[in-house]
């Protein structure tokens, strides 16, 4: 039974379509079936594993709106299987309003994968709104990056509020995958002191790997690869490669190293 896996934070630019992008193609590389549905209206989960955005039909607007066929919306990459995204999406939560099970279209549409794929990683958008909110009842856990900066923080109470409605009244059994610290600088007392403060707020859910600043990790999207493929060797290809290793033997399964 494969395991949903929601990647959230309202706050923007704190990692999270990096961290979707290179985890997922990390665990590939692990042997784990992977799918990624991109959900996220800017669609940059979509072409960080090279997938064209214009192109690409259906898209998972098609199938949340258009009732389309989930399964010919995956496109298989090297990487990943991936459920594209496009802007349409963007429109996609005034339409939703007026839908009934209007909260669990996202899990009805993924739930035929679940013996198929061993995570499926869900790329939610900047914001807590209706998409975020199917992404949060399609999930079994959510996994939060967290930037390190003075900021980091900041909304994500209205995050774990959020959750704790979802857990209370649509999905009692989501849980908290674990926070994972992004854009980190070990030359700096901020990034030392924001670890702590979230090591502090999260106590046994903070990821040991760190996810350092790195230009590679910056790079890659333009050329639509994990970094992992673009650069193998670099410090980003590195952490998310521990990071890969780290949720797996968390979810209690041994890692092969060679």
């Amino acid at each position: 039974m494969g395991k949903t896996i929601a990647i959230v934070n309202q706050k923007g630019g704190v990692g999270k379509t990096t961290t979707c992008v290179n985890l997922a193609a990390a665990l590939k590389a692990l042997d784990r079936r992977i799918l990624v549905c991109d959900f996220d209206p800017q669609a940059n989960t979509t072409s960080g594993f090279g997938v064209d955005k214009t192109a690409s039909s259906p898209s998972i607007y098609d199938v949340l709106i258009d009732d389309a066929d989930c399964r010919k919306a995956i496109v298989p990459t090297v990487w990943a299987d991936v459920i594209p995204s496009n802007k349409a999406l963007a429109g996609a939560t005034v339409e939703m309003i007026g839908m009934s099970r209007r909260e669990y279209l996202l899990k009805d549409a993924l739930a035929p994968f679940h013996e198929e794929y061993d995570y499926i990683f869900v790329d939610c958008p900047p914001s807590l709104e209706l998409l975020t909110l199917n992404a949060l009842c399609a999930a079994d856990t959510i996994l939060v990056p967290v930037q390190c900066e003075y900021y980091a923080l900041e909304g994500l109470s209205d995050l774990l509020s959020t959750i704790r409605i979802v857990k209370r009244s649509l999905n009692p059994d989501i849980d908290l995958e674990g926070v994972v610290l992004t854009m980190f600088d070990g030359r700096t007392n901020l990034s030392m002191q924001v670890a702590e403060e979230v090591k502090r707020h999260f106590p046994g859910k903070v990821y040991a790997t760190v996810i350092p600043r790195n230009v590679r990790l910056s790079e890659a999207p333009s050329h639509g690869k994990p970094v992992t493929a673009y650069d193998g060797l670099s410090r980003g290809a590195e952490a998310y490669r521990a990071l890969a290793e780290e949720l797996v033997e968390k979810n209690g399964y041994a890692v092969t190293r060679v």
